[in-house]
């Protein structure tokens, strides 16, 4: 079966990782992506290693597990194009193409005439999305943007981290590049709404999509608890601002994670840990009750729950539903017996090192399932190939653009 996508040709002038990430999980669903690198260095992030795919002799490749990450299911094309000649390539591409995904500084493409109103003039009905820090339009829209820097600015940092007065209290970004990977896949979502509207249609348009509005967006309930409120949040570890017990809890022998969602679960948690005293309380009969006395209620469970091993804990707690878990290292995530079920750990076949690991995708189709095609390529891989098929281009005319460094 075909992928939901395989009627749809993306060409990707994007790097690093936003905009991989989107045109890797449209490449998933069945896009043929086409990917654009400079010839001789390629997308930044095939150099950011430690570690590297080695090949079969076990040596380093010039790929970077970073690179691996967010690049399967693409062609790699390198053009040069700062070169006249490489940018009228790239246009006869864009002809043959539904969508455009670039991550470049605003106006950044212009003077390459590769700007969504240079190729609107080529393809009408082209959907090209434009990935940037701040938008294209705003008192920022001139910066540079990086995870890092959003996840501080869009306020994820400032109720990330342990709370003041704590051990190793102060603002923490998140452990993955995380604004990143959410623009990545609200890229995903207005390609998707596009290609609808075109659908119907016949008109193409222009996708703005900025890392601080996704980092805003996905603020959720932390950024409704203060429109609502007026009350900024706060750091709080572990703990959830809106439900208590909510939090990370020392047991004999590890750490375990205990989430209780409502009040009969609590309930069933305290029969559990032999305090049922503890939910017929005023204090902690509710939620409500309990989210404002927080303070009195997490060390009267750390104290319970410090007495019995984390096996203990979820054998007994997982058997009356009420939700709890261990804390994995990422090691012990691919052996979960559940993530192996899901199959998210790949294999994929590679020029180079035959073999390469990849993550599944989560999307589980069930008519249209997702597809991994190819491992993520080498630089310049399909150039010939692609070029042949979609403009066909010669062998004399590839070699001769070759030996001009139009081509890698």
């Amino acid at each position: 079966m075909s992928g939901a996508l395989s009627h749809i040709r993306v060409l990707d002038l994007s790097r690093i990782l936003a905009g991989p990430w989107a045109s890797q999980t449209l490449g998933d669903l069945g896009a043929e992506i086409i990917k654009i690198e400079r010839p001789n260095s390629g997308d930044d992030t095939r150099q950011w290693g430690p570690p590297y795919v080695k090949d079969v002799d076990g040596n380093d490749t010039n790929d970077a597990a970073y690179f691996m990450s967010a690049n399967r299911n693409k062609k790699s094309v390198a053009i040069d194009m700062a070169k006249p000649e490489g940018q009228e390539l790239l246009h006869e591409l864009v002809k043959q193409c539904d969508v455009v995904i670039e991550n470049f500084k605003v106006g950044g493409l212009k003077k390459y005439n590769l700007d969504y109103d240079s190729l609107k003039a080529i393809k009408p009905d082209l959907v090209y999305c434009s990935i940037t820090g701040f938008g294209q339009d705003g008192p920022y829209a001139n910066r540079a943007g990086y995870d890092f820097l959003i996840q501080g600015m869009g306020g994820l940092m400032s109720v990330t981290g342990q709370p003041d007065g704590a051990d190793g209290a102060g603002p923490m970004k998140v452990g993955v590049a995380l604004a990143d990977i959410l623009t990545g896949l609200y890229t995903v979502i207005g390609v998707q709404a596009a290609l609808a509207h075109r659908d119907k249609t016949g008109e193409g348009q222009h996708i703005d999509v900025a890392l601080l509005d996704v980092q805003v967006a996905t603020l959720a309930n932390q950024a409704l608890n203060y429109l609502a409120s007026g009350n900024a949040p706060t750091r709080l570890g572990n703990a959830h601002p809106n439900i208590v017990p909510y939090q990370t809890f020392a047991t004999s022998d590890g750490h375990m994670i205990l989430a209780v969602g409502n009040d009969g679960q609590f309930v069933k948690f305290c029969e559990i840990a032999g305090i049922p005293e503890i939910a017929e309380d005023e204090r902690f009969r509710t939620n409500a009750s309990r989210v404002k006395n927080r303070e009195a209620l997490a060390p009267i469970l750390q104290a319970r729950i410090e007495t019995q091993s984390l096996d203990w804990w979820i054998t007994n707690l997982e058997a009356q539903a009420v939700p709890c878990g261990p804390i994995n290292t990422i090691d012990r995530v691919f052996e979960d017996p559940q993530v192996k079920h899901r199959e998210m750990q790949q294999s994929l076949e590679h020029p180079v090192a035959r073999q390469v690991p990849s993550v599944g995708s989560p999307l589980k189709l069930s008519q249209t399932p997702v597809e991994y095609k190819s491992a993520p390529p080498t630089l310049g891989q399909h150039t010939d190939e692609t070029l042949g098929e979609l403009l066909n281009l010669d062998a004399d005319t590839l070699t001769k653009l070759k030996a001009d460094n139009i081509l890698g």
